[in-house]
């Protein structure tokens, strides 16, 4: 199996785990999105999201929500391990570049990680 698939058991599923991890886990924000992490016993870390009505209709939250799964997918190396992440997108967040997206989650999940700067020729 390949280290960058996203398994099931990579997925926080049941809504307790989701409450536990609001309630007692580190909350941080960015202007697009809020983050709250919280250690966990396991060997692997594990990604929950959650996109309101708020950044759009279906299309568009599904979009949100397939960039964020594949930020989570290539950056698993770099995010602290045993941890479990669940990231809320607040508004604007569909407007986002997948660069754009990438660094304002690093500057949080992962800060020593420098995305290249592709605006220099």
């Amino acid at each position: 199996m390949s280290p960058f698939s996203f398994k099931k058991k990579e997925r926080v599923r049941k809504r307790t785990d989701f409450i536990t991890i609001y309630n007692k886990g580190v909350k941080q924000e960015t202007q697009h999105f809020k983050i709250a992490t919280l250690p966990n016993n396991l060997q692997w870390s594990r990604l929950g999201l959650t996109v309101s009505k708020k950044v759009g209709k279906a299309v568009q939250r599904n979009y949100v929500k397939r960039r964020l799964r594949e930020y989570f997918r290539l950056h698993k190396a770099y995010l602290p391990m045993s941890c479990d992440i669940v990231i809320t997108s607040k508004s604007g967040a569909q407007k986002l570049t997948y660069v754009e997206m990438c660094q304002e989650l690093n500057a949080i999940l992962c800060p020593d990680l420098q995305m290249p700067d592709r605006t220099k020729g």
